[in-house]
């Protein structure tokens, strides 16, 4: 008998949708996080005098180290907009399929 819901739940329209946006959304969160990091390591290994600058004259501090601190709440903020989708549009979908595949 579990066979024959999981058929009925993978041949659903709406899980068809729902993995499909799913799957969209986070190989593109995926790919700005990893993008971005790698990009920031790039110009840090091939060409430190950029992020080597102070970030105003007398300062201590370098251009880099906001940058990287912009990275990390990029990345936190890109997390909160995956939670949000999840509880939200993907929680309301999972339940319609639930709802008529039971």
């Amino acid at each position: 008998m579990s066979t024959d819901i999981y058929r009925k739940v993978e041949n659903d329209p709406v899980f068809k949708e729902l993995v499909a946006k799913r799957s969209r959304l986070a190989v593109t969160l995926s790919a700005i996080v990893l993008v971005s990091y790698y990009a920031f390591m790039a110009v840090v290994a091939f060409a430190p005098d950029i992020f080597g600058k102070p970030l105003f004259e007398g300062s201590a501090l370098t251009i880099g180290g906001p940058i990287g601190a912009l990275l990390i709440i990029v990345s936190w903020l890109l997390t909160g907009l995956y939670v949000s989708r999840a509880n939200g549009e993907f929680d309301r979908m999972t339940q319609e399929i639930v709802e008529r595949n039971a």
